[in-house]
């Protein structure tokens, strides 16, 4: 777990702090009112805990060919498992907020965009920068 910990604090952070958002009992609020406000800010949660997932662990494992199947589970596949069963526990755990299916799509469509930007621009920038910093100490 200190391993997780040392390595992963930010992504672990915005973990606890999406729970968290998840499940208190916000105030109302006349942002409210405008129309599918909060599936943006679902796009924007789990976009963003992806996003960090897949930096963190780019910047932490240099070997990315090799170990990149666990950037697939632990930013791809668990934030939307960690979605979903949020969403269930709000529905069937919690009497102030309702599951729906609409914010697991916007949640699911943050984690897919953040992984194709981190796989197909950001991936490539480390994997080049990686390239160039050690043609420089040789």
């Amino acid at each position: 777990m200190l391993y997780f910990l040392k390595k992963y604090p930010v992504s672990l952070t915005i973990i606890a702090i999406v729970i968290y958002l998840s499940f208190f009992k916000p105030p109302q609020m006349a942002i409210e009112q405008i129309p599918g406000i909060d599936k943006v800010v679902h796009f924007c949660m789990y976009g963003g805990l992806s996003g960090i997932l897949w930096l963190e662990f780019l910047h932490n494992h240099h070997n990315y060919e090799e170990n990149l199947w666990h950037a697939w589970i632990g930013a791809v596949i668990c934030p939307i498992a960690m979605s979903g069963i949020i969403e269930l526990l709000q529905q069937y755990c919690t009497t102030y907020r309702g599951g729906d299916w609409f914010d697991f799509l916007a949640n699911s469509l943050g984690v897919a965009t953040a992984t194709i930007i981190s796989y197909f621009l950001i991936r490539p920038w480390m994997i080049k920068r990686d390239l160039i910093n050690n043609n420089r100490k040789d």
